[in-house]
C-alpha cells in the first residue's frame, strides 16, 4: 500500500510503536518508512534515544526506555514523521504532532483528527500550541485523542 498509494498498512504502522504499557509515559514514534539520507532526529535527541547508524540512510529507531517523549525530535524532523503519543487513561491519549500550517490552532478549540490516508475519523481537542523560534516555524501542537484511534491518528483538520 505505501508504494501504490502513500498510506502505510496498519501492520507497518504498528511495527513503530511500541507495547502499550511503556505508553503511559510520552513516547516518540518515528514513522520513517524509506531509507533516506537524514538524521536529525537521533541529532537533536538530548537522550541518545534514537538511533540511526552509521549509515545516514537507516530508518531511525526510537530506544523507548530512554525516550522521555520531550517532543525536540518532533519539530527537529524535516519530514514531519515524527509525533510523541502518551495513553493517560482508558478514554483519552495525548499526542504532540508537528503543524506547519497557518492559521495555528489554538487552546480549546475541537479540530478534526485525521487518519494516515488524510479521512476524518473523530474529534480532537487542542491541549497546547507550542512555536518558538527553536522550532524552526513548526508548531508543536498538543491535542486529546479517543484512545480508540491510538493507531490511527496522525494530524488535525480545521472543521468546516
Amino acid at each position: 500500500m505505501l508504494n501504490t498509494n502513500g498510506v502505510p498498512e496498519k501492520k507497518l504502522v504498528l511495527s513503530k510503536f511500541p507495547d502499550r504499557e511503556l505508553l503511559l509515559k510520552p513516547k516518540a514514534i518515528t514513522e520513517c518508512y524509506e531509507d533516506i539520507p537524514c538524521n536529525p532526529c537521533a541529532t537533536s535527541c538530548p537522550f541518545d534515544a534514537i538511533y540511526i547508524g552509521e549509515d545516514i540512510n537507516t530508518q531511525p529507531v526510537v530506544d523507548f526506555e530512554k525516550c522521555t517523549g520531550c517532543g525536540i525530535c518532533v519539530y527537529n524532523c524535516p519530514g514531519l514523521a515524527i509525533f510523541t503519543v502518551q495513553e493517560l487513561d482508558s478514554t483519552n491519549a495525548r499526542f504532540k504532532i508537528p503543524f506547519e500550517l497557518r492559521p495555528l490552532p489554538e487552546k480549546g478549540e475541537t479540530w478534526s483528527g485525521v487518519n494516515r490516508a488524510g479521512e476524518i475519523i473523530t474529534e480532537v481537542l487542542i491541549e497546547k500550541v507550542s512555536l518558538k523560534a527553536t522550532h524552526d516555524k513548526t508548531a508543536l501542537v498538543q491535542v486529546l485523542v479517543p484512545v480508540e484511534y491510538i493507531n490511527y491518528f496522525i494530524t488535525i483538520r480545521r472543521q468546516i
